[in-house]
């Protein structure tokens, strides 16, 4: 994972200095799936370089492996099973430093870790949390899902009252880390085991089972995501590292 991200702080260096002849690129990072800690480690060394002026805004687009994870808020009551029970379940549980609850990520899921100045894109932090909305409301409206923002304290992204998308970001300094979490077609039990996003009575859904289209290669979706974030939040190119 070390010898990853070198490789990746490099290309996002040269992205720098490309970046002097283009408006506002974003580099964009393609991983396939990766422990939830290597990815952390990797957002926090990212983040520091994005507030350093290092990098230009980048962002990550990756799975994880089954893993639960909570926010800043340690709530912990929202998680229904013991360590134990995860263990037996392969599950990895990470407490985070993010906003939002308690989450599950997982094969199938699309992950987008934008690691973006707020200064730079012009945006608050409330505009940010609906542009990361709007982003994952568009990708299912191209397979005839209509999907729409929560209520007031309901984050995410939903279909009736099915959450099929959900954000949980930190911001220090005006960068931001963490980001959306987007169900093309997770194994939604592992969804039992928790108060997804602290919300009860709330059912969780995905992509594969809201449309009525063949869906394409997960791969593809991932790429519809970051070509919305870029035209959300207007960036002008996208420069693509697969790894």
């Amino acid at each position: 994972m070390v010898d990853i991200v070198d490789h990746y702080i490099c290309f996002l260096f040269q992205l720098k200095i490309h970046h002097m002849r283009l408006q506002r690129s974003l580099g964009a990072c393609k991983f396939g799936i990766i422990n939830y800690f290597d990815a952390l480690k990797l957002q926090e060394r990212l983040a520091s370089d994005r507030k350093s002026g290092k990098i230009l805004d980048t962002i990550l687009s990756l799975q994880h492996p089954p893993t639960y994870t909570l926010g800043k808020r340690r709530t912990d009551h929202n998680l229904l099973v013991s360590e134990a029970d995860l263990k037996t379940m392969g599950a990895e549980l990470h407490y985070t430093e993010r906003g939002g609850d308690i989450t599950f990520h997982g094969p199938r899921q699309a992950i987008l870790y934008p690691i973006v100045s707020l200064r730079d894109i012009g945006c608050g932090a409330r505009n940010y949390v609906e542009g990361l909305e709007s982003v994952m409301i568009e990708v299912a409206s191209f397979y005839g899902v209509n999907a729409h923002a929560g209520k007031t304290g309901e984050t995410g992204v939903w279909v009736g009252d099915r959450k099929i998308g959900a954000i949980g970001v930190r911001i220090s300094s005006g960068i931001t880390s963490h980001g959306l979490a987007f169900n093309i077609d997770p194994d939604l039990s592992y969804f039992k085991h928790i108060v997804p996003c602290g919300i009860p009575d709330k059912g969780v859904t995905s992509l594969k089972r809201e449309t009525e289209m063949e869906l394409p290669p997960d791969e593809v979706i991932h790429e519809q995501l970051i070509h919305c974030f870029a035209k959300v939040f207007r960036f002008s190119d996208i420069q693509w590292k697969t790894q």
